[in-house]
């Protein structure tokens, strides 16, 4: 089964490790020109048989020249992605011989791990490896693609945004805001996902409202 790595930040690891994110949307590159009202894509190979489809706009792929036909890159339904973290190596002891040993840590999860301790005793803590760099033995989790859509970015409803994994503060339907780490937070979780797409991309990512790929998942335990 073909498998494609995907980056995530500690926020967006957590929310997937607690079953709070099943959504995460990537900006499409390049973005289309006004020229172009739809868009569609190739499962499997460039045959026009074998095309599969994603609104681009409303209505069927047209086999006009003003139609773009791209495979997803991060995959179609059925496929999986792999999931890129920052990680690193912290001490570990073994039962009975006390002898030293490294282990892998995730910083989502771990935030203090230790790496070792000086002949002091004063802890070195880890140092922690970009998500960009992680090779895929490396990896805890795999999720699997179940839909695949193109949409605008700010067409994102409330549904979806809470299924982008943004933090709700208990029963209090409020939401984080990512930007501003003293608010009490926002009353809706449309505004809580700007705020943690700006955090990523930018304080005027936002209003710049690019086509973007929805992509769903589920996590995977095969």
């Amino acid at each position: 089964m073909k498998e494609r790595p995907i980056l995530f930040n500690d926020d967006m690891v957590r929310a997937i490790l607690d079953g709070r994110k099943t959504q995460t949307r990537r900006v499409v590159k390049p973005q289309p020109s006004n020229d172009h009202q739809y868009l569609g894509y190739v499962i499997e190979s460039t045959s026009r048989k074998d095309e599969g489809k994603c609104r681009w706009g409303i209505g069927e792929i047209p086999h006009s020249t003003n139609a773009i036909r791209v495979r997803p890159p991060y995959g179609v339904p059925g496929e999986r992605l792999w999931v890129r973290e920052a990680f690193g190596y912290e001490i570990r002891t073994l039962s009975g011989s006390g002898s030293p040993h490294e282990k892998i840590t995730y910083r989502a999860t771990n935030p203090n791990a230790v790496h070792c301790y000086d002949c002091n005793g004063n802890e070195t803590p880890v140092k922690w490896t970009p998500s960009i760099h992680m090779p895929r033995w490396a990896s805890r989790i795999t999720l699997e693609i179940t839909d695949v859509r193109v949409e605008r970015l700010q067409d994102i409803n409330e549904a979806d945004a809470k299924a982008e994994g943004v933090w709700e503060y208990g029963d209090e339907a409020v939401w984080k805001h990512y930007l501003d780490q003293t608010s009490f937070g926002v009353t809706c979780p449309v505004r809580s996902f700007r705020s943690l797409w700006e955090s990523i991309k930018g304080k005027d990512a936002w209003d710049e409202n690019p086509w973007v790929w929805v992509i769903e998942f589920k996590r995977s335990t095969a």
